[in-house]
């Protein structure tokens, strides 16, 4: 992955309100209780890993997306990799992985994008810092934040469906029928939201298989993490709701995706017919019509006098006579 040049050092906790860090210091504040990186240099992942003595993740390590390499401990220390959703404000929302390092009294993290969650938990932080008062606590308090992000989007894919579902299922007639610029519109509002729902379901998942390996770890069995360990297990639940609302808008949505194509199907069957009636109509009188025109010497109809009105009314008869009997039977 390309590092930018935006690449930052930020700390957070009791005295530290997210100042940035420069990476030629020799230690990081010892009441500094998260560390974040962003985009992080190579000098700046050495500082951290010699102070904290840990290794910080590289972004092809957190891009695998086996459970065994984004959810571990090693040496006493959690390493954990969230598929986290972002870019919905641009229209181009994405899911890309974060890592967090969970150490004895420090939270890092180690990210390459700026999911809004993100952005939000880190100003609340500055306006009040004990929301940073540990590790523990600082990690709960992204994941919370994630997860009602989450909701949110929910909410919005929600308003987006019943929009479509309005249009598709409009009590006229005349208001169903969709021109094809409308119709190239209104798939492609389907397939937007049918995006947006993808990623949400997969930071879903993968924030579902963190708290549950969170919730599982010994950091959390211990007293003094009492709170801690009902906050996880309140996320956990709230997710596993978001999960099921999640699919079943999946379910909604692909049902009017089916309504939406049977619509098409209608609209496309509807002009079939009218072609079909046209050709019923007039395929008589262009018969008639065509057998005198032909150049026969003999025919017994051009030397009689009323030839031509008794062949006009044919014509018209052959014409009305199918109009009147599909009325009748209920076809048009």
């Amino acid at each position: 992955m390309r590092r930018s040049l935006r690449a930052m050092l930020r700390v957070y906790g009791p005295g530290c309100t997210g100042q940035l860090l420069d990476a030629a210091r020799e230690k990081i504040p010892l009441r500094a209780t998260w560390i974040d990186l962003e985009e992080p240099t190579r000098k700046e992942e050495l500082l951290v890993e010699r102070c904290l003595e840990m290794a910080v993740p590289t972004p092809e390590e957190m891009a695998e997306i086996e459970p065994s390499s984004r959810l571990y401990q090693r040496n006493g220390i959690l390493y954990l990799t969230l598929s986290t959703l972002h870019g919905v404000e641009d229209g181009t929302p994405a899911s890309s992985p974060i890592g967090f390092v969970l150490t004895a009294d420090r939270l890092v993290t180690v990210r390459y994008v700026t999911p809004k969650p993100v952005r939000s938990f880190a100003d609340h932080v500055r306006r009040e810092p004990e929301l940073a008062a540990d590790a523990v606590t600082t990690l709960c308090g992204l994941l919370d934040a994630i997860i009602d992000r989450l909701a949110d989007e929910l909410e919005r894919v929600g308003a987006e469906i019943e929009k479509v579902s309005s249009h598709i299922f409009s009590p006229t007639v005349d208001a169903r029928r969709i021109p094809a610029e409308r119709l190239t519109a209104l798939l492609t509002r389907i397939g937007r939201t049918q995006m947006l729902l993808a990623k949400i379901r997969e930071t879903e998942t993968s924030t579902s298989r963190l708290l549950s390996f969170l919730s599982g770890s010994g950091r959390l069995r211990s007293r003094k993490c009492a709170d801690a360990r009902e906050h996880v297990e309140s996320l956990a639940a709230d997710t596993n709701s978001l999960g099921d609302h999640s699919i079943f808008l999946a379910n909604h949505l692909y049902f009017l995706l089916d309504a939406a194509v049977g619509l098409i199907s209608i609209e496309q069957n509807a002009a079939m017919k009218l072609f079909s009636w046209a050709a019923l109509v007039f395929l008589p009188p262009t018969l008639i019509a065509g057998i005198y025109g032909m150049n026969f010497h003999y025919m017994p109809e051009l030397s009689w006098r009323f030839g031509y009105p008794a062949a006009i009314v044919l014509i018209v008869a052959a014409a009305v006579l199918p109009i009147w009997y599909l009325k009748r039977r209920g076809w048009i």
